[in-house]
């Protein structure tokens, strides 16, 4: 069986539930990462990559408050499979709902984990906004807007995306409020793709303090209170 790339997140309240949950996966040769609640897994997936989530069911239904939406975040952003433990047997357990996943552990792990492009959990959200930029790229001085931007980051429109790979550094002048920011490329679209606007995702390298006031001011929101969560 060819194994997913990155580790199993693996969720469960309960001691024992968690390590039956990692010895299963440990016998199927993936690499695992234990986590006693949600947001365990969140900070996690905030910082590195992974392939699914193999959750214990229990926990999701005894799950309140944040983590009630944390589970609900990260359950429609990774492949999850949720499961009850008996003895050494992992039982998928459907969900009622649109929830839907594999009924067994080994297509969740050989196709439909195999299959995820994995990437980082989004830490603030997206906030429709345009603004007039100035992306600095070397030498270059490329005028574009925004479709977006968070505490994280911002999305600009360009029509030859294709010029920029992932994490070139940029800077990023915002003339409307005389300021600039430093940056990385994290994402490219090339123009042509499916009815989506070209362009590249940026990712901030760092917020001064002058620039954090200026961002509130635009989305509203204050940074340690914009995570990019989804309501159950």
């Amino acid at each position: 069986m060819t194994l997913p790339p990155y580790p199993i997140l693996v969720v469960s309240y309960i001691d024992e539930t968690r390590s039956a949950l990692t010895a299963v996966l440990n016998k199927n040769g993936v690499a695992v990462i234990p986590c006693a609640n949600f947001c365990e897994a969140e900070n996690l997936a905030l910082s590195s990559f992974y392939s699914g989530i193999l959750v214990d069911l229990p926990s999701i239904i005894k799950s309140k408050g944040e983590e009630k939406i944390v589970a609900y975040t990260l359950a429609n952003f990774f492949p999850t499979l949720r499961v009850r433990t008996m003895g050494g047997m992992l039982i998928p357990m459907a969900m009622p709902g649109s929830a839907k996943q594999d009924k067994s552990l080994d297509d969740f792990l050989s196709k439909t984990c195999l299959a995820f492009v994995s990437r980082k959990l989004r830490a603030f959200k997206r906030h429709p906004v345009c603004l007039s930029t100035i992306v600095m790229y070397g030498d270059i001085e490329l005028r574009g807007f925004t479709l977006d931007l968070s505490w994280g980051g911002m999305f600009i429109v360009d029509l030859q995306a294709e010029k920029f790979s992932i994490g070139d550094p940029v800077t990023i002048i915002i003339p409307e409020f005389n300021c600039s920011i430093a940056a990385e490329v994290r994402n490219i679209i090339p123009w042509g793709s499916k009815r989506r606007a070209p362009g590249i995702g940026l990712g901030f390298c760092n917020l001064d303090e002058s620039i954090e006031p200026i961002i509130a001011g635009i989305t509203r929101t204050s940074k340690e209170f914009d995570r990019d969560r989804l309501s159950a």
